[in-house]
């Protein structure tokens, strides 16, 4: 059986799959699977990823038959993973040479339910090291306790599933999956979900994973619907965190990210389509009405003026029955 699974998604990578492949050889073992996972990508990605089943050791390529987003798509993956320990790498980043083979020394020495890692970040030809906001290091905690203090950056806010390896009893808990379908942000409520309810976790600074910023096909750089999928992420952690015993505490921080986050797209908001644009808009102003108005009133108050005054004037939208509808229709969506 495997030591190791790594879960990779590839959609229309065919530039970049080639340099992820080579990575993945680089960091080949005996014991080690490579689950690729083609979204039903329309290039030459396809194409690519059939020669790495015949010439990447320990690879088990899976095909979508329906493009269905990264979430589903690692889903996939962890369904057909058979390893102790699971980790994931997107289809257009890629590896240092070694470095599954010491991350999961680090894991099976510290013992724990997951571990995070710093990365390289590669915009263009720059590369900046990003690190992990916890300041403890090689030290087992309750993840827990890296969810707040709610005004600084913390761990919750490090949302990047393949900056880390996870053992497989998070899979048989439950707690590895994605929402299925969530085609952005798709790592907020997981890596929420991995904080409330794993029990141990631990940081790391070893560096291997290069994640590729900018790239023009990302969801990050288009401005369509799916986009507007954060809200639907972000509703599923305010629901689920108030749920949480200690949810009175833990909110704050939860509320404040949303917010955030929310601000952000409103501050790009030219980036978007007009209708798209109109649409972030009144769900905007739907979910800050949803949001418990009391933890909204506080974080408002903490947050600078300018993107206080920018959410205080998109909740003063009207909300159309058009826009609870949507918002309805889509939370079944998520349930299914």
């Amino acid at each position: 059986m495997p030591k190791l699974s790594v879960i990779v998604p590839f959609f229309n990578v065919q530039q970049y799959a080639p340099d992820t492949l080579a990575s993945l050889r680089a960091n080949t073992r005996e014991d080690f699977e490579f689950i690729l996972v083609d979204d039903c990508s329309t290039d030459a990605t396809s194409d690519i990823l059939a020669r790495a089943e015949r010439e990447l050791p320990g690879a088990v390529l899976v095909r979508h038959e329906k493009n269905g987003g990264l979430a589903t798509a690692r889903n996939t993956g962890i369904d057909t993973a058979r390893g102790d320990y699971l980790t994931f790498l997107d289809g257009d980043d890629w590896l240092a040479p070694g470095y599954f083979p010491q991350l999961l020394s680090v894991i099976e020495e510290l013992g724990c339910d997951f571990v995070r890692t710093d990365h390289v970040q590669c915009t263009g030809r720059a590369r900046s090291i990003h690190r992990v906001p916890h300041g403890r290091r090689g030290v087992v905690m309750n993840p827990r306790e890296a969810i707040l203090p709610a005004d600084r950056s913390t761990s919750v806010d490090y949302a990047y599933a393949w900056a880390g390896v996870y053992h497989r009893r998070l899979v048989d808990r439950g707690l590895l999956h994605f929402t299925d379908g969530l085609r952005t942000a798709e790592d907020r409520p997981w890596i929420w979900k991995l904080h409330r309810e794993a029990d141990t976790f631990a940081v790391t600074g070893l560096l291997g994973v290069y994640y590729r910023r900018g790239v023009a096909s990302s969801l990050t750089q288009i401005g369509d619907v799916r986009q507007l999928d954060f809200i639907r992420a972000f509703d599923q952690v305010i629901e689920e965190t108030t749920a949480d015993a200690e949810g009175e505490m833990l909110l704050p921080k939860a509320v404040r990210t949303y917010c955030a986050i929310m601000t952000h797209h409103l501050g790009s908001i030219e980036r978007f389509e007009p209708a798209v644009a109109r649409k972030l808009r009144s769900l905007c102003a739907a979910a800050l009405k949803r949001m418990p108005q009391d933890v909204l009133a506080e974080v408002m108050d903490s947050m600078d003026v300018q993107r206080a005054g920018v959410l205080r004037r998109v909740r003063r939208r009207p909300v159309t029955a058009r826009t609870t509808t949507a918002r309805t229709a889509a939370a079944r969506t998520v349930d299914v």
